[in-house]
C-alpha cells in the first residue's frame, strides 16, 4: 500500500483538528502541540483528512494502521468481481436452432454477471450482405432483452460484425439474491443430515440384522420341514417292512 497519509513531521498544517487514540475529539490545536502529545503517549500523528479545514489528525500506531488499511483494500479488491467478456461465434449461415442454443448459453453467462459478445464472421462474398448478420444480432438482442442491455450496438470491424451485451443490473441482483436464498434453505437440510453422523449407519445395521433374522427363520423353517418329511418317509418304509414280515 502506498504511503498516502502524512505523518508526524511531514504534516504541513500549522493547526489540526486532533482525535486522540481513544477516538475522542481533542479539538483544534497547534501541530507542534499535537506532535508533542503523540510522542508523549507513544503514538504517531497521522493526517487522516488532509482536505478538511483544518486537517484532521489522529493519534495512531501507524504501522498497525497501515497494515489494517492494506487488509481492507485487499478484501475490497477480492470482493470486486471483474466481469469477463464471453465470446460467442456465429456465421451468416448459422441455423436458427443453433442460434437458439447460443442464446441460451449467453443467458447463463449473463446471470453469472459476465458480458457477452456475439461475433458474426463473414467470408468471401458474404461481405456483400452484412444486413444478414445485423438482422441476426438484432434478433438475439431482442431474445435477451429481459436479461441484458446493449452496451455496444452491432459494429463492423473488418470481416466481423459484433454485438456486446451486458447483464441487466436489476435482473442480476435478483438472480444473486435467489441463489443466496436457495443456499440458506439448503443449510438446515445439510445440518439435519450431519447432526447425527451415526444415525444412518445404525439404521442400516438394524435393517441388515432384521434381514439376517428373516433369513435364519426361513432357513430353520425349511430344514425342519425337510427333516419332518424324511421322518415321515422313514416311518412309511418301516410300516411297509412290518406289513411284509406279517404276510410271510
Amino acid at each position: 500500500m502506498r504511503d498516502r497519509f502524512r505523518i508526524n513531521n511531514r504534516i504541513r498544517a500549522r493547526e489540526v483538528r486532533l482525535i486522540d487514540e481513544n477516538g475522542t475529539q481533542v479539538g483544534i490545536i497547534g501541530v507542534r502541540e499535537a506532535l508533542a502529545m503523540a510522542e508523549e503517549r507513544g503514538f504517531d500523528l497521522v493526517e487522516v483528512a488532509p482536505n478538511a479545514v483544518p486537517p484532521v489528525c489522529r493519534l495512531l500506531d501507524y504501522g498497525k494502521f497501515r497494515y489494517e488499511q492494506s487488509q481492507k483494500e485487499r478484501e475490497a479488491r477480492r470482493n470486486q468481481k471483474q466481469a469477463d467478456v464471453k465470446q460467442i461465434r456465429l456465421m451468416p449461415k448459422t441455423a436458427d436452432h443453433d442460434i437458439t442454443t447460443k442464446a441460451n448459453q449467453a443467458k447463463k453467462f449473463l446471470l453469472q454477471g459476465d458480458k457477452v459478445k456475439f461475433n458474426v464472421r463473414f467470408r468471401g462474398r458474404e461481405m456483400a450482405h452484412p444486413d444478414i448478420g445485423r438482422k441476426m444480432l438484432e434478433d438475439i438482442a431482442e431474445q435477451l432483452r429481459d436479461l441484458a442491455v446493449v452496451e455496444q450496438k452491432p459494429l463492423m470491424e473488418g470481416r466481423v460484425l459484433s454485438l456486446l451485451l451486458a447483464p441487466n443490473p436489476k435482473v442480476l441482483k435478483a438472480a444473486q439474491q435467489a441463489q443466496k436464498d436457495r443456499l440458506k434453505q439448503a443449510q438446515p437440510a445439510e445440518a439435519a443430515a450431519t447432526a447425527e453422523p451415526g444415525a444412518a449407519d445404525e439404521l442400516l445395521d438394524e435393517e441388515l440384522d432384521e434381514e439376517d433374522e428373516l433369513d435364519n427363520d426361513a432357513g430353520e423353517f425349511d430344514d425342519d420341514e425337510e427333516l419332518d418329511e424324511e421322518d415321515e418317509l422313514a416311518d412309511d418304509d418301516d410300516d411297509d417292512d412290518d406289513e411284509t414280515a406279517t404276510r410271510k
